[in-house]
């Protein structure tokens, strides 16, 4: 039932109004495209200057020159995809505040619309403190977000290969998923490259299962008796040979985290770490990484707070919060605000005196956008404590509640940090 809303009593009273003035003089604006970047700044007395260039790297310095010739020391851009990129990083290292507004949230006139126009409209109302800029954790930290984003694409495209040797397997009438637990364990991989190396007798696959295997030898044995056809053979090499590249190049990238990791910021010392709870400990995840007490180490190092240790945290959820946030927090003015961007708060809009139809925040995924809006994170957020609270009998809750106490303990913990530091 729609929900009505509180009626608004006619009154008539003069409110202060001190009108609208410029609290930005020195600001920039672009309209940032594929091959072209229009750029717009104050000019003589009511004039604004407008200037197209292009987006190669000697383009990028010219377009710094000429920003400090007019004296512009903040410049706000509109752009899609990750062209915004190298401009933002060029213009943030010779000094200018920088900032990326979203296409959704930037006012509309009407009228054609133009790349000359939208640069002189940008830079009008950041002029008048009117744009608010996309949240971007701290520089240093993004090149530590751009590994794991891309390590999370790597496991997304490993996915689909585990899927085609489970299918290329059941079309030989190979039940290897019910003889083992899973295809990608040791014994399942063992059993895997023994087929493709050319072995057809399940009594000898039988027996290169784990010592630890719940099913026997002879049972595994029995379910190994397949039609053997060319064709599905084929699919299964090609599958398992890519389930074999993606996670080489998974350990690759774990390598360059790790290195990037030793070059971040030292803030404070780690010290002795509490050890992890049994359950946590427990983890059978092929996703997570091999790491995981030096990641520990170097969060603890970065942010000041072990957010492993939360409730619904593990360390690979850490690094990706550490990395997708950062460790400023007063970035948000409140722990609503934080929810909001994540996506985790209720939608509570009224017209007409009732209320409209409640829809979830649209969460989007963060990884390879033009810029972050925390979606993702959110139900990053409400999934990993669902997971960890599932297996208790008194569990309950949504998984956006469940978020929220995430996401409340990850904010009061970084801003602990921020205030002690």
């Amino acid at each position: 039932m729609a929900r009505t809303g509180k009626r608004t009593k006619g009154i008539e009273k003069a409110q202060p109004f001190e009108g609208i003035s410029r609290v930005n003089p020195n600001a920039a604006g672009m309209d940032i495209g594929s091959v072209e970047i229009v750029a717009s700044v104050k000019g003589a007395e009511n004039t604004q200057l407008v200037r197209a260039f292009g987006n190669y790297t000697a383009d990028l310095e010219t377009i710094g020159d000429w920003l400090s010739e007019h004296g512009v020391t903040t410049v706000a851009m509109e752009s899609t995809g990750v062209y915004w990129i190298p401009i933002f990083e060029t213009l943030e290292n010779r000094g200018f505040e920088c900032l990326l507004i979203s296409s959704r949230s930037l006012p509309r006139v009407a009228g054609r619309k133009s790349d000359i126009e939208d640069a002189q409209w940008i830079q009008t109302l950041h002029s008048y403190g009117l744009l608010e800029s996309s949240f971007r954790p701290q520089a240093d930290l993004i090149a530590l977000r751009t590994l794991l984003r891309h390590r999370g694409q790597l496991i997304e495209h490993r996915s689909p290969h585990i899927q085609h040797m489970q299918k290329a397997l059941l079309q030989m009438n190979v039940q290897l998923s019910q003889a083992v637990s899973d295809v990608t364990g040791v014994s399942g991989l063992r059993i895997i490259t023994a087929i493709l190396n050319g072995e057809r007798d399940p009594v000898k696959l039988g027996t290169l299962r784990e010592p630890g295997c719940k099913n026997s030898a002879e049972e595994i044995g029995r379910a190994l008796t397949g039609t053997w056809r060319e064709e599905h053979l084929f699919v299964l090499k090609q599958s398992f040979e890519m389930y074999v590249y993606y996670s080489e190049q998974i350990v690759d990238c774990d390598e360059e985290i790790e290195r990037t990791y030793a070059g971040l910021r030292v803030d404070n010392d780690p010290g002795d770490l509490p050890p992890m709870s049994r359950r946590k400990r427990g983890s059978h995840s092929k996703n997570k990484p091999k790491q995981s007490e030096e990641i520990r180490v170097h969060l603890k190092r970065i942010s000041g707070v072990d957010l492993s240790l939360v409730d619904g945290f593990g360390v690979s959820l850490s690094q990706t919060v550490l990395s997708e946030v950062g460790t400023d927090m007063s970035k948000f003015p409140s722990e609503k605000h934080f929810f909001s961007w994540l996506g985790l708060a209720p939608k509570h809009e009224i017209s007409g005196g009732e209320g409209l139809e409640e829809q979830d925040a649209k969460n989007e995924e963060p990884r390879g956008a033009s810029f972050s809006d925390g979606g993702a994170i959110g139900e990053t957020f409400g999934n990993g404590l669902w997971r960890e609270v599932s297996s208790n009998a008194c569990a309950s809750g949504t998984g956006a509640g469940n978020g929220g106490r995430c996401a409340r303990d990850c904010t009061r913990g970084l801003s602990d940090v921020e205030v002690q530091g």
